[in-house]
């Protein structure tokens, strides 16, 4: 029986490392998109040129870049206190 649930358990974090994944791929690719989906009728309307959707592109993919940043790091914490080699404070 305890075979059992350690395989169901393996496959429902498998599972939920897909769903994460593909959460995050689409994020990564519909952010930029909207933002500059917005500089461009901002450009539109003020008639600017390409000024906005470049800049609302790129602070999205910057955005982006630093929030993955940071919750690697975090996730990399949180990670590194359930390890063995923690000790017992956990640090």
């Amino acid at each position: 029986m305890e075979v059992r649930d350690r395989r169901d358990l393996d496959s429902t974090q498998l599972y939920r490392g897909f769903g994460d994944t593909m959460a995050r791929a689409f994020e990564l690719v519909v952010t930029p998109l909207a933002f500059g989906l917005l500089g461009w009728l901002v450009d539109r309307w003020l008639g600017t040129g390409r000024l906005f959707a470049l800049l609302l592109g790129l602070v999205a993919v910057i955005g982006m870049m630093v929030r993955m940043y940071f919750g690697y790091q975090v996730e990399m914490e949180r990670h590194e206190r359930g390890a063995p080699w923690a000790g017992r404070d956990g640090r």
